[in-house]
């Protein structure tokens, strides 16, 4: 049983569907650096302002936003995200995400510099989730959401995608 039958499940089942949900960009402060702290190396970014631009929901990110980040023993780069979404006809969406960025440390290193570096060459993915008030945007309370993200030296922007 190697297999645990996957083959034998439905194909709704075998695969995950998403569709494009919107593409944000946030500007983001210098990064804050705490340092070592018991267990791990702690770094934050304030995120003053950003934008974000979908078929469903537009607007622009407000400020008071921040990014709490690990930097683990292997390289890697946690991130813990709150913000709030504005959407061009003003209603007011908190977005929560986790995220992981890693790859080759000569990659890591520029990006961290500022430099352009391909976003092929590194894995930087986010899972975000939504709190909605009742009204136009309530749907988003009932949405898992995935979003692959690339870094420019004044903050990074996101692909976010629904999981259908």
């Amino acid at each position: 049983m190697s297999n645990l039958l996957f083959e034998d499940l439905p194909p709704v089942l075998q695969s995950v569907q998403t569709q494009p949900l919107f593409v944000m960009r946030l500007d983001v402060k210098p990064i804050v650096v705490v340092g070592e702290t018991p267990g791990l190396f702690r770094r934050v970014g304030i995120v003053p302002s950003g934008t974000f631009a979908g078929t469903r929901l537009s607007g622009t990110v407000l400020d008071g936003s921040s990014d709490w980040q690990t930097v683990r023993s292997d390289g890697s780069t946690t991130l813990d995200v709150r913000l709030v979404l504005k959407t061009d006809d003003g209603v007011a969406i908190g977005m929560t995400y986790r995220g992981l960025r890693h790859g080759p440390a000569d990659v890591i290193h520029r990006l961290e510099k500022g430099e352009a570096v391909d976003p092929a060459s590194y894995y930087f993915r986010i899972s975000p989730l939504f709190e909605a008030p009742a009204g136009r945007y309530d749907w988003l309370n009932r949405v898992l959401a995935v979003g692959t993200g690339h870094r420019f030296a004044d903050g990074p922007v996101y692909s976010v995608f629904e999981v259908l």
